[in-house]
């Protein structure tokens, strides 16, 4: 049982139907059903769960081997924060109109922080 990842991963699933009903939005408001048809709108919604894709993935199953190699709680947690907390702030930044590229860029910096420390602490955890 991973409880805590449990309890970030069940966030991270609420962000990423909302991230998708945004793309699905733009399908109907655009009548396009497949790619981005050259539309600027639809191609930052589809980006915007993309890139939640990309980085949340690999942030959950690091956050699970932590959980899972014994990491206290509260850093387990505060991985989570930073992780889904990072994605918030890059998704609200990045699909806001116009941008707010502080929020982009702080989450980023966010998300690729928990994934240094977590994959430097899985690693340390192994080898130590």
């Amino acid at each position: 049982m991973l409880p805590i990842t449990s309890l970030y991963a069940g966030g991270a699933a609420l962000l990423f139907v909302y991230l998708s009903l945004g793309v699905s939005r733009q399908r109907l408001k655009h009548k396009i059903s497949v790619g981005d048809g050259g539309n600027r709108a639809l191609l930052m919604a589809i980006r915007a769960q993309g890139n939640f894709v990309e980085y949340t993935a690999l942030g959950l199953v690091l956050l699970a081997l932590s959980e899972a190699q014994g990491a206290p709680a509260l850093a387990t947690h505060a991985l989570g924060v930073m992780l889904l907390g990072g994605r918030l702030m890059h998704a609200v930044g990045f699909t806001a109109r116009p941008q707010i590229l502080i929020l982009r860029q702080a989450g980023i910096v966010l998300n690729l922080l928990m994934l240094l420390v977590a994959g430097l602490g899985l690693i340390a955890h192994t080898l130590f």
